[in-house]
């Protein structure tokens, strides 16, 4: 394979001094410290640089599969010969500081290790899974979240997480759809800028900078049938114009490194895939920061039918573009002998090395090899009270009102007698949700207790647990059903354990178990008024007595405050102020399903037609759609405004409506301005999310919502992967969720239709 050497690493060069802000490009001399030394370094040291390793100095979360280095000793021999670039799933600073002293003091290059872990939503203090973050529709509190668990991360001694995860998550069966932002490619887009810029901060040199590592690249969340793992078949256009948005936002917000996807796309495994990872990712999306394999991904190369073997699947993830091996340990094993025989040039291992070194010089690594190794720090920020704070309201902020049919919320001075029923009412084990192994188990606030704490008479509160989460006990219904009848008001608290969505726990029915859906019906059946507390990772499925009681909500996995959070809303001192970022179908056949799909052409109008889009079950809606969100408030939108009907090409137009909060109770909404294309060279979804607003107003408030278009708000990827927008007419609908609005109609002109 011939590669021209100079314009290969004139390519890197060019690349680390157009890096986005914020951070500034490398100084003359840096450059050059790095180009001394990777003429210095033999090719095991290259490779050695190119490999991240489970953190034996410090374990804390056991690897899985349990492959590679386990012993300290062993790992020690390792840096000190410069085997090794990047240590993981380690924290605490005396463990790290061991490791940094091996690979600063004792080996030849002394070039510093970096520190990396899964901070996916927390370290010590937990906040709530993305996918209940995204029901904020909020990224300046993503944003204010992501700050603090940077802050928390750093100085438990790590620089990089392995987050955010922006893959666009179309079908609910898939497990890792806690891990993101949901279905919509908007949304996710604002989320994934605010977190990088959240964990990151405003200086990549601080020592509470924590490295964002968006993933999985690419479309990891169009796996078929929802399947971990399973293979993706997506068109280009579907790719580009649904799956790589986000990404594209993470990337222009700073991030610096990006993982892999474990899928293969169109029948080439991701961690082999040249044309993804170099062409597109570095060519096109013009990325400058270096790539991580998933977990032994290199290595499943060869499970999935791709490379021979070991060496093989080495050769072929690092001619892709992966630039750093994670646990496998095939670069250290293979990179060698792949040089010296010739299978893979020294130039490509130069700038696979030189773009993990430059990182490294970004965030100060050469100049402090001891930055985030503060035994001071440590104690002032991991589990600081202030995080609590905000872990609550975040937590508050992240439940969504499904349902209420009056009976919300509560009033604590009435002292009603409660019944908390269900195998989640004193649970603490499934508090946290998955991607939390740093929180200490165990001391989240469960519901009850934040029940307790929020009632005048704390003796008011009965609970039975009813069932286990996946199995009935003994006499546990007739105990449910005595608690039942004793109270006012019976919560339910139903759903799924945390080992039930994350990765690896992908579902095929994604209802609650049948054990909780018996209890429920015998609860459901006395006829006192029910309240349903949703504990979930994804979308369900609801029937029956949950899907029929007064009150639901959506309560996700909260995280430390989950039980305050809970009872902050039940009691009326919050008020729900969460939308769905993903849609509630009737039944889990319907999955995949998403609000922006396409109407086909034969769409339902009146569910009693036949041969028409619809299922012999149920037509394809949404129980509860995407962007939808109840209040204790009544918000009410008028007076919807276009300043030009007409769209000029190279100019915008402004919407207007009036906001008008006609409650007794001071409250928040988000508006969403959705758009759809009506005729298009390739057919467009019935509704695209392109703008949203989170307006706060008191009583009898109203306020003046403004947005503004323009003809890029209405581009697609057209024929031959080309972002195009096309004249003609266009419908726009400002509403409370997807499914309705105020609608008006709006036509984009041509350039040289407007000239004429």
């Amino acid at each position: 394979m011939s590669i021209d050497r100079r314009s290969v690493l004139a390519a890197a060069l060019a690349g680390v001094f157009t890096l986005p802000l914020p951070r500034r490009a490398l100084a003359a001399a840096e450059v050059e410290r790095v180009d001394a030394l990777i003429a210095r370094m033999t090719v095991e040291e290259k490779a050695g640089q190119m490999t991240c390793l489970t953190d034996s100095f410090r374990p804390y979360n056991p690897p899985n599969p349990q492959v590679g280095i386990q012993n300290e000793r062993q790992l020690a021999d390792e840096v000190r010969k410069g085997r090794v670039g990047c240590l993981f799933n380690g924290i605490g600073v005396a463990g790290a500081r061991r490791a940094q002293q091996i690979a600063v003091k004792d080996s030849r290059l002394g070039i510093p290790l970096l520190f990396a872990g899964d901070v996916i939503h927390g370290l010590r203090t937990i906040f709530p899974v993305p996918i209940a973050e995204a029901a904020t529709f909020d990224p300046a509190l993503a944003e204010r979240t992501a700050r603090a668990m940077a802050s928390e991360a750093t100085a438990a001694g790590l620089h990089l997480t392995f987050a955010p995860m922006v893959d666009v998550a179309r079908d609910q069966r898939w497990g890792r759809v806690v891990e993101g932002a949901g279905e919509d490619v908007y949304l996710g887009s604002l989320l994934a800028a605010a977190r990088v810029r959240g964990f990151q901060g405003r200086d990549l040199r601080r020592d509470d900078s924590l490295l964002a590592c968006p993933k999985h690249f690419a479309a990891y969340g169009a796996v078929a049938a929802g399947l971990e793992y399973g293979s993706v078949d997506i068109s280009e256009e579907t790719l580009r114009e649904t799956h790589l948005p986000p990404f594209g936002s993470a990337f222009a917000a700073g991030a610096l490194t990006t993982m892999a996807a474990f899928s293969e796309i169109n029948g080439v495994p991701a961690t082999a895939d040249r044309d993804l990872l170099t062409d597109l990712l570095r060519g096109e999306m013009k990325f400058r920061g270096f790539v991580f394999s998933d977990y032994t991904a290199d290595e499943e190369l060869i499970a999935h039918g791709f490379a021979e073997d070991e060496r093989d699947a080495a050769r072929l993830a690092v001619l892709a573009g992966v630039d750093m091996s994670m646990q496998s340990g095939l670069y250290i094993r293979h990179i060698p002998d792949l040089v010296k025989s010739g299978a893979v040039p020294m130039e490509t291992v130069d700038v696979a090395v030189r773009r993990i070194l430059y990182v490294k010089t970004a965030i100060g690594l050469f100049d402090n090899p001891w930055r985030s190794l503060n035994e001071d720090m440590e104690k002032a920020r991991v589990g600081a009270p202030a995080l609590q704070a905000l872990s609550r309201e975040a937590a508050a902020r992240s439940i969504v009102l499904l349902r209420n049919e009056g009976l919300l919320p509560l009033d604590p001075a009435k002292g009603q007698k409660i019944a908390l029923i269900g195998p989640f009412g004193e649970d603490r084990a499934n508090l946290y949700g998955p991607w939390a192994f740093y929180a200490e188990k165990g001391k989240g606030v469960d519901v009850a207790a934040g029940l307790r704490a929020a009632m005048p008479d704390p003796a008011q509160l009965i609970v039975a647990k009813g069932s286990e989460i996946l199995g009935p006990i003994d006499g546990g219904i007739a105990q449910a059903v005595e608690a039942a009848q004793a109270a006012d008001i019976v919560i339910l608290a139903l759903g799924e354990s945390q080992d039930m969505s994350g990765e690896a726990q992908s579902r095929t029915v994604i209802e609650i178990p049948p054990p909780q859906q018996a209890l429920a019906q015998a609860v459901t059946a006395i006829g006192k008024p029910v309240i349903v507390l949703l504990r979930h990772g994804r979308a369900l499925a609801l029937h029956d007595g949950v899907a029929n009681a007064q009150a639901i909500l959506a309560t996700w996995f909260l995280g430390s405050q989950t039980g305050h959070a809970i009872a902050d809303i039940l009691f009326g001192r919050e008020n729900p102020s969460g939308k769905l970022p993903v849609s509630f179908p009737w039944e889990s056949g319907q999955e995949p399903f998403f609000y922006d799909r396409k109407s086909t052409g034969r769409p339902v109008v009146d569910s009693n037609i036949e041969y028409k889009a619809r299922y012999t079950t149920t037509d394809n809606s949404a129980r509860f759609p995407f962007g939808h969100g109840l209040s204790y408030s009544e918000f009410v939108l008028d007076n919807l405004k276009l300043s030009d009907t007409a769209l000029r090409w190279d100019r915008a137009i402004e919407i207007t409506t009036r906001l008008t909060n006609k409650g007794k109770r001071k409250g928040s909404e988000v508006v969403q301005l959705y758009i759809r294309d009506r005729v298009a060279s390739r057919t467009r979804p019935i509704r695209e999310l392109k703008r949203i607003e989170r307006v706060t107003l008191g009583p009898g408030e109203s306020k003046t919502v403004r947005f503004s278009l323009s003809r890029t708000d209405l581009q697609f990827v057209g024929s031959g992967n080309r972002i195009i927008a096309e004249p003609g007419a266009f419908d726009l609908w400002v509403g409370q969720s997807s499914t309705d609005g105020l609608h008006a109609q709006f036509t984009l002109y041509a350039a040289e239709a407007v000239a004429r």
